[in-house]
């Protein structure tokens, strides 16, 4: 008898399979996290209520699952991402309708097995084996969880000036309305902007009060907000950061960070491997 769920009215993993297909066509097939997420509680009708439940890593229960469903979509080759956090479906003329959750499966087992799979790690819960699928980012941000809220700070500014920002401080102090430091960039060589940064080394979800905290500590300091986190923003929070007439804040969430850390070659290594086959049959036509 299977285990019965904690919470009955968030879809497990399996039942966002299909769903998510759907939003990635529906949007053209390809969209980003957000509006990919938005589309599938559309789909669903998912209420607020359930949208809310939250997760103990910060994120609410239902996009706890979708982060699942993305990884395990890609690892059964039906989506893939680019370095921008733009997902996208593979084959753009998939007929979803046919399909089913155990067929979906079926393929993850299938890709599992091949050569160049994504990362797999088996872990037992009681008595039961259970294999996941983790992909880099997952590992990546455990490692990052684990840095100090000091040298969290350091990779900020080491990332900011990769990224063509000049005079990054970080300032060292608390009570200073969450500014951890500061920056200019430049556009096209002559236009530049003050920027002031937070950064948050956690698993939580940064609310729409911490924006407006931050923005508070940013008033007539800066041209612009900067906010960077291992964890998720809500979407009161995305709201906030962009409401007008205010000081506009860019928001930088686990994903995009990790993202961002690749693009840099910062504590990522990436390696082609070269594969080399024997075609047998070419020398039976010698």
């Amino acid at each position: 008898m299977a285990a019965k769920r904690k919470f009955e009215d968030v879809p497990a993993v399996e039942e966002l399979y299909i769903p998510t297909l759907k939003a990635l066509q529906i949007l053209g097939g390809s969209a980003n996290i957000e509006e990919m997420n938005e589309k599938v509680y559309e789909i669903m009708n998912l209420p607020e209520k359930v949208l809310s439940i939250p997760h103990g890593d910060g994120r609410t229960k239902v996009e706890y699952n979708l982060a699942w469903v993305r990884t395990r979509l890609k690892s059964a080759g039906y989506v893939l991402n680019s370095s921008r956090s733009v997902w996208s479906l593979v084959n753009q003329n998939l007929n979803i309708e046919p399909l089913t959750n155990a067929d979906v499966l079926n393929n993850l087992k299938k890709k599992s097995k091949e050569p160049n799979a994504d990362y797999k790690i088996e872990f037992t819960v009681g008595i039961q084996q259970v294999d996941e699928f983790f992909d880099w980012k997952e590992i990546l941000l455990h490692r990052l969880y684990d840095l100090t809220p000091q040298a969290f700070e350091r990779l900020a500014q080491r990332i900011l000036r990769e990224s063509g920002f000049i005079q990054v401080d970080v300032l060292g102090k608390s009570g200073d309305g969450g500014i951890d430091g500061k920056g200019i960039v430049r556009i096209s060589g002559f236009l530049s902007f003050h920027i002031i940064f937070q950064c948050k080394r956690y698993k939580g979800v940064v609310s729409a009060g911490q924006i407006r905290d931050f923005r508070g500590a940013m008033q007539g300091r800066a041209d612009k907000g900067l906010f960077i986190t291992t964890g998720t923003f809500t979407r009161d929070a995305i709201k906030e950061a962009t409401r007008d007439g205010a000081p506009p804040i860019d928001l930088i969430d686990g994903e995009l960070l990790c993202e961002k850390l690749k693009e840099l070659r910062l504590g990522i290594k990436i390696e082609l491997i070269e594969q080399v086959m024997v075609d047998k049959g070419w020398f039976d036509n010698l």
